[in-house]
């Protein structure tokens, strides 16, 4: 599928907050980021992202989306993260169709090991579901299955 140009805002704090990762973090989130926006730009009703920071973490939101969040964090220093939304069905569905292929941390994350290789084909459906959730949360597992 062909990208199609999307409003892409970014913030200097977004920019910013990459600088301060150890280099192997960074360059898996800078990777995460790229991927994220590979995926808004492949997926239907997105006209619009905004990147920002939110609790001090990178942080993109969609026209029609819920809000994902990345990071690293030093007190597990071999692991990064997908952030979701905890209150809504985002976790809980990505749970029911991709457990065991991706590893979770309670109603809210994706857990990713610095030295894995990351299953892209289900984590872009992870991206794709919290960038459309505005629009899919009513539908029988996102619309995913």
């Amino acid at each position: 599928m062909k990208p199609k140009t999307i409003k892409i805002q970014t913030s200097r704090e977004f920019e910013a907050a990459f600088k301060v990762y150890p280099q192997l973090p960074k360059k898996r989130l800078l990777y995460l980021r790229e991927l994220i926006i590979q995926t808004a730009q492949e997926t239907q009703g997105v006209v619009k992202l905004d990147l920002n920071l939110k609790w001090s973490e990178p942080a993109f939101r969609s026209n029609i989306g819920s809000t994902l969040r990345i990071d690293w964090k030093s007190k597990n220093p071999e692991q990064y993260a997908l952030y979701f939304q905890c209150s809504s069905r985002l976790i809980e569905t990505f749970r029911l169709l991709y457990e065991p292929k991706l590893r979770f941390e309670g109603n809210r994350a994706i857990i990713l090991n610095l030295d894995q290789e990351i299953p892209i084909y289900e984590l872009k459906e992870c991206i794709k579901a919290c960038l459309r959730y505005h629009e899919i949360k009513h539908l029988k597992f996102l619309g995913i299955a």
